[in-house]
């Protein structure tokens, strides 16, 4: 079965994970299952957990996969939310590739893209909170917020400003209708003049980086020992989060920085950080696929 997305940095993950021998390898964002597959296919004695928000994606990950038989786990949800329900496996390997895939941002129904006819951007369907609502319903000062926190959008205030005036003529009722009204007001010198005002929505209304911090949370607090931590990441919000988890992970002392001296004990921490800097693709894979360019790999290894 052909996969509607390429998986970044595949070469790099199955080298990653190359030496676990048995056990359960997590993929958090199992997405169109191509992390996965070459993962099952390139190690056979490792077993997956796969688990996206995406019912289209789990659908398709399950006839993708199914020549695997019961090597494969399949659990719909938020990764932060089903993480916790395999606390008792014996997970050797945690993946969770944090971007939007291809299928989501290239179907129109999805409303992801800047030609799409809808206002949605959810990656859960059932979610109640789409991309409609944010920009008709929020407050000028909450989508100041999010363009500046999400989108790191310089001129953040006249951008909300602009829409809540446009949106009172009329409410905004696709995303090419958003693009296009953007691409009039504002200019980028190499991306779509809409890419970071449609960034910051969609992470408002998939909790993206919400997401991102409770999952790192939940896999600290999971009983693990000598597993491997991947996290692949697409823009320096997340990036900074991963970075910044990690670091504090590998912490012995968790004493207040104005601490004369150490209280705690020094004996925090849960592993080392294998990446000292992001793994990132090399030129060949972003020429082949130039959305991996702006992709991190970041990787922990927890050893209690």
């Amino acid at each position: 079965m052909k996969s509607p997305h390429i998986p970044v940095l595949r070469d790099e993950i199955i080298e990653l994970f190359s030496d676990v021998d048995g056990g359960y390898i997590v993929d958090c964002t199992v997405g169109y299952g191509g992390h996965s597959e070459a993962i099952l296919s390139a190690n056979p004695n490792i077993n997956m957990i796969c688990i996206d928000q995406d019912e289209e994606a789990i659908n398709f990950s399950k006839e993708r996969l199914k020549k695997f038989g019961d090597r494969v786990q399949f659990a719909k949800g938020r990764f932060s939310e089903v993480i916790g329900e395999f606390d008792n496996y014996d997970i050797r390997a945690i993946l969770a590739d944090i971007g939007v895939s291809s299928l989501q941002l290239d179907k129109k129904s999805r409303g992801f893209s800047f030609m799409s006819e809808s206002l949605d951007m959810r990656m859960d369907s059932n979610s109640p909170l789409d991309a409609s609502i944010v920009v008709n319903s929020y407050s000028q000062k909450d989508l100041e917020k999010i363009f500046r926190e999400y989108g790191e959008v310089r001129e953040y205030k006249k951008m909300a400003s602009l829409i809540v005036l446009e949106r009172l003529k009329k409410p905004f009722e696709s995303a090419k209708e958003l693009s296009d009204f953007l691409s009039k007001h504002f200019y980028a010198k190499k991306i779509h003049p809409a890419t970071l005002a449609f960034q910051a929505i969609r992470i408002e209304v998939n909790n993206e980086l919400g997401e991102l911090k409770t999952l790192l949370q939940k896999v600290k607090n999971l009983q693990l020992n000598k597993c491997l931590v991947a996290i692949i990441s697409f823009h320096s919000l997340e990036d900074r989060i991963v970075k910044q988890s990690f670091k504090e992970w590998s912490n012995s002392c968790i004493c207040p920085p104005e601490a004369m001296r150490c209280l705690c004990g020094g004996d925090h921490q849960i592993g080392r950080v294998i990446s000292k800097k992001p793994i990132i693709p090399t030129g060949e894979e972003i020429a082949r696929n130039p959305r991996s360019r702006s992709s991190k790999l970041r990787v922990f290894k927890i050893s209690r």
